[in-house]
């Protein structure tokens, strides 16, 4: 038998086959920095626990339902794939229809979501749907697809900006560094995880930066990415004036952003699982939380 998908939860429930197939803990992932555009917008808007509420609600829907998108879009690809092969929909846990109905409900969560922010969110809601649908395609004819993910996955900053304000930011760089910095610190990872996937990816005619570049080069990417996910972070704090508890937080998420290139090295990704589930998520969480701090005690 195949061996399971690492970061998953063993168990055959309705539930854990849910979580499992959008490895819904994930969520972690970039939630703090959806929440970070809380923060930051508290500077000039008061901010209500209902308006933190439907931000999280609105949040975990949508990357249901892009998550969920994408395995129903892959089954195919992740069938053949030795790596993927018992992901829920390749081996029968859950069906397509069923799978399309989750997708479906949690869209319709996400729109009503947005409705429930503000009319800003609400007309836009749409439109990032859209986006991260499509990232779902993209590897089958460009090698950017890290890029595409990235950019979806900078919205989440962003709308929760927009969430509390209804307003583009003051100055308005400030959201266009923090979603740079988002998007490349995604698509800095999503290279590296990428490579457990070339051979695959080259035999059934898929595009990525690993495919093109191979390993060395897609080691640069991912740095030269992360080098301009901290230059981003940076600016943000300087958008926001940011003091000594903020610039901390950029050190801190520098290191941390370092020490997971250490973890990943030409011709050996044997620790890829540690630098991309754990270290990333510990980022969002800690950069969030001097971002919080600073907000609090500033």
């Amino acid at each position: 038998m195949t061996a399971r998908e690492g970061q998953t939860f063993h168990g055959v429930s309705r539930v854990v086959r849910y979580v499992n197939f959008v490895k819904l803990p994930h969520t972690l992932f970039a939630l703090p920095f959806a929440l970070v555009g809380v923060v930051l917008a508290s500077y000039h808007t008061a901010v209500t626990m209902r308006e933190v509420g439907w931000v999280v609600i609105a949040f975990t829907a949508a990357r249901f339902a892009a998550m969920g998108f994408n395995r129903i879009a892959d089954r195919e690809i992740d069938a053949l794939n030795p790596r993927t092969q018992m992901r829920e929909l390749p081996s029968g846990a859950l069906g397509v229809t069923e799978a399309m109905i989750a997708v479906g409900v949690a869209c319709g969560v996400f729109v009503f979501a947005a409705f429930e922010l503000n009319h800003v969110c609400f007309l836009l809601a749409p439109i990032a749907l859209a986006w991260v649908f499509f990232y779902s395609f993209t590897k089958r004819f460009t090698r950017w697809s890290h890029v595409v993910l990235g950019v979806g996955l900078s919205i989440a900053p962003v709308g929760g900006y927009l969430a509390v304000t209804g307003t583009w930011a003051s100055p308005w760089w400030m959201l266009c560094v923090l979603a740079i910095a988002v998007a490349t610190w995604v698509a800095g990872f999503d290279i590296l995880y990428a490579l457990q996937d070339v051979e695959f990816d080259r035999g059934n005619a898929l595009h990525s930066i690993p495919v093109r570049w191979g390993e060395r080069g897609s080691l640069l990417a991912a740095r030269v990415l992360h080098v301009l996910t901290i230059i981003a972070l940076a600016s943000v704090g300087l958008a926001v004036r940011g003091g000594a508890i903020y610039a901390a937080g950029v050190v801190v998420a520098a290191g941390l952003l370092l020490y997971e290139h250490t973890l990943v090295k030409p011709g050996d990704i044997s620790r890829l699982d540690a630098a991309f589930f754990t270290m990333n998520g510990i980022i969002s969480i800690v950069y969030f939380g001097f971002v919080f701090a600073e907000r609090v005690l500033s």
